[in-house]
């Protein structure tokens, strides 16, 4: 039986016991890998591995010896409780040795989970399992999680007491990440608020989320956004020092300043442009920054953006001979003095 999204995700949390098989496939393996271990930890609850109830069995090995499926599934573990089989990896090689395995199935035997690549309709494996009456074929695909599946994934985490406005950043988090970077973020957020009883906020999320840039090239760039002049020097000697390259820097200021002017061109004012940002920004950096292209506007941005423009192709110019650092700190020098303008 081929599951939609919606009974999928009931699936992999409350499995049926009655259900003998289940094929989960799609083209990130990240994503398989992690519904695989959803299902399996359903299946087996906590302690499931300790009591050796899950038994594992490699693509290859079943090639050479189909027998290993059967008695994988009908064997009797020594500790009480479901038990399940775990196939990675599969193919339509062996259809035929898992539909053998599966015609004298009865309840109380083992929970096949067969994992696969991208299987196209044609597919023998994925039509074996989408005929299945007591069985499920699911497919896995690269869309960000639904509200209800993070909402789980958080309140698995021991997460839930989430402000709205830092729902609002989760959301926006995972159309971003990879799935395994999601599972770790919340993790380290369920970590980091471990103790706390106050609800999960901006900041909390601002403190947990993936670095997109180092701190000092965000220093620089706050530095020079809000006309702090006297501070650019100390800091580009502390890139230099670092061995940030000019070109990078240059590239780090454009992708802020066009993310600014993104946020001041928007119909719906920085702020809605703000949160349409990708990457998402999060906590007290989007209020900055929010603060930065409200004070700029879009007239100036765009100026600036010319300039750094300017800057890049020529310190990609064969015949330029200044310093590039000193080329870059006077083009910050420029910027932070517009941006004094009124």
């Amino acid at each position: 039986m081929k599951l939609s999204a919606r009974d999928a995700a009931s699936h992999f949390s409350r499995p049926d016991p009655t259900c003998a098989a289940t094929l989960i496939y799609g083209q990130d393996p990240m994503r398989v890998a992690l519904k695989r271990q959803d299902l399996v930890a359903a299946i087996l609850g906590p302690k499931g591995e300790e009591e050796m109830r899950l038994t594992r069995i490699a693509a290859a090995e079943l090639r050479k010896d189909a027998a290993l499926l059967i008695d994988a599934i009908r064997e009797q573990g020594f500790f009480p409780g479901p038990r399940c089989v775990l196939l990675e990896d599969a193919t339509d090689t062996l259809t035929k040795p898992i539909a053998t395995a599966l015609e004298d199935w009865r309840e109380g035997d083992a929970h096949l989970v067969v994992t696969a690549g991208s299987l196209p309709a044609r597919s023998t494996l994925r039509k074996l399992f989408e005929g299945l009456k007591n069985g499920f074929a699911i497919g896995i695909y690269n869309d960000p999680p639904s509200r209800e599946e993070l909402e789980r994934e958080l309140s698995h985490a021991g997460l839930k007491n989430i402000s709205p406005e830092a729902m609002t950043d989760i959301t926006a988090m995972a159309r971003s990440l990879d799935p395994g970077d999601l599972r770790q973020t919340v993790e380290k957020l369920a970590l980091y608020k471990l103790g706390d009883p106050e609800p999960v906020s901006h900041a909390d999320i601002a403190a947990c989320a993936p670095a997109t840039t180092e701190a000092a090239l965000d220093d620089v760039l706050n530095i020079v956004a809000e006309a702090r002049t006297a501070e650019i020097g100390p800091v580009m000697q502390k890139l230099d020092g670092q061995g940030v390259q000019p070109v990078g820097l240059v590239i780090g200021a454009t992708r802020h300043f066009r993310t600014l002017y993104a946020a001041a061109s928007d119909p719906g004012g920085p702020s809605a442009g703000i949160a349409r940002a990708r990457p998402p920004i999060f906590g007290p950096r989007r209020d900055r920054m929010q603060r930065q292209a409200q004070s700029w506007g879009a007239p100036k941005l765009a100026q600036a953006l010319q300039m750094l423009t300017d800057t890049d192709l020529t310190l990609r110019s064969a015949h330029q001979r200044a310093p590039q650092m000193a080329l870059v700190e006077r083009t910050l020098i420029r910027l932070s003095m517009l941006a004094a303008r009124r």
